[in-house]
């Protein structure tokens, strides 16, 4: 877990985040939950995939592992890690949502927040 929050804090200058940040505390805060989701969900997952996009003013974390099973993203199905993960992203004009992978068996879940000015 500590690799994947180091490996997205790396990207944090090139997109203007200033690390230690609210913003960017909580970025890194999704990225420790959707990970424990994959330790605990998907233990057994030969996959685990964490990303970071930049692009016109957004920035998305995605993660994927090797379990097909789409989350339940409806409020009264969300565990309430995925719940937490959802309101912090809406505190920033930003969404939660899984898909399946298009390269792997599995799926990705991705989190996509509005960089504050």
């Amino acid at each position: 877990m500590r690799e994947a929050r180091e490996a997205v804090a790396e990207h944090f200058p090139q997109a203007g985040i200033a690390p230690g940040s609210a913003f960017a505390d909580t970025v890194l805060l999704v990225v420790s939950e959707l990970v424990t989701n994959v330790l605990r969900h998907a233990a057994h997952s030969p996959v685990t995939d964490v990303g970071i996009t930049v692009a016109t003013g957004q920035l998305v974390v995605s993660v994927a592992d090797a379990e097909p099973r789409l989350p339940e993203l409806t409020d009264d199905r969300m565990g309430a890690g995925l719940r937490m993960v959802a309101e912090l992203a809406a505190g920033y004009d930003g969404d939660l949502s899984a898909e399946p992978a298009v390269d792997h068996d599995g799926k990705v879940v991705l989190v996509r927040f509005q960089i504050p000015s």
